[in-house]
Order: structure tokens, then sequence, then C-alpha cells
């Protein structure tokens, strides 16, 4: 079976959720594979992938400030700040979430559902962040 790897650079604005879709659509689309599964994985500690919908960025702004309300930065409890006040919080986002995500595809295209779509997540906005497929 025919392997391709391939990787992304991430270079987001700022914190919170950046869709790559098209990235990984794009890269499915350059193997010249027809049909296959590819996997995503984010290669940091403080970055995340979710699978989610992608038709209205509403959704993803909610994800946001329910994980911000859930693991509010400056949290006096945490001791592992070396980084700055959302250096643990950042680490504990990516926890409850995901750091990849496998998708089947045919005829070189992405089978995901209409409303489905990659988000790269931000959490912590210290470097640009890579992700594999």
């Amino acid at each position: 079976m025919p392997v391709q790897q391939s990787s992304i650079a991430v270079r987001p604005p700022g914190p919170g959720l950046h869709e790559i879709t098209a990235d990984v659509a794009r890269e499915v689309s350059r193997s010249g594979l027809s049909r296959g599964v590819v996997t995503i994985f984010c290669q940091h500690t403080s970055c995340s992938l979710v699978l989610m919908e992608n038709a209205d960025p509403s959704a993803g702004r909610d994800l946001e400030a329910w994980l911000d309300r859930l693991v509010p930065d400056d949290d006096p409890c945490f001791t592992h700040t070396l980084e700055g006040a959302d250096d643990m919080p950042s680490h504990i986002k990516m926890a409850l979430t995901r750091t990849s995500e496998t998708v089947p595809f045919a005829d070189g295209r992405l089978l995901l559902g209409p409303w489905q779509g990659f988000s790269s997540g931000n959490i912590a906005a210290r470097r640009p962040r890579v992700a594999s497929s």
C-alpha cells in the first residue's frame, strides 16, 4: 500500500481555531493517491486539532469560549507557568481536545460531511504549528 507523508506549516495570527481543511485537501490531492486514509497530527503540546462544524464560525467561537471558561488563564493553582499564564491552561485544553484526526478519502477528495472541517486550535500563541498529514 502506498504511503505519502507531508507537513503543513500553520502560522495562525493568534490564539483560537483556524480552518485548515483546504490545506489538508490540497495535500491529499498532491499525493496522487485516489483512496485511502489521511491522518493529521499536530506536533505541539499547546495546539490541538478538531473536526467539527465549519459552516458557521460561531460554532468554533463557542467551543473556544467554553474551553476558556473551563480552564481560565491565571489560575493560581497552576505551578507550570514557565511560558506565561496560559502555559498550563493550553496543555489542559489540548488534552481535552485532540492532537490527531483520521478521515478517509476517495477519488482524491476528503470524505467529510457537508458541515465538517478541520481546525487547528492554537491554544497558546507563541510559535508556528506543524500538522503532518
